[in-house]
């Protein structure tokens, strides 16, 4: 599977996520690094099984829409 990744480098660092599995981020010296660890994050969240409790619930959060990611053509 591919997933979108953010890549940039931050002074002497790497940092990354993966736009598409929330939570896998890293940090590392180089490019290589935090793509592997990025991969690495990735194979770990899609393995992990997350058992079913009872008492919990799934649900949606309203958030308003940033500023920034206004989209003039929706207002005409």
């Amino acid at each position: 599977m591919k997933y979108r990744a953010v890549i940039k480098q931050t002074g002497d660092w790497w940092i990354g996520w993966l736009v598409d599995l929330p939570g896998v981020n890293a940090q590392e010296r180089t490019r290589g690094r935090v793509v592997e660890s990025l991969r690495i994050g990735a194979q770990e969240m899609l393995e992990t099984e997350v058992p079913f409790e009872a008492d919990a619930v799934m649900t949606t959060l309203e958030i308003p829409t940033p500023a920034w990611a206004f989209d003039p053509m929706s207002a005409v």
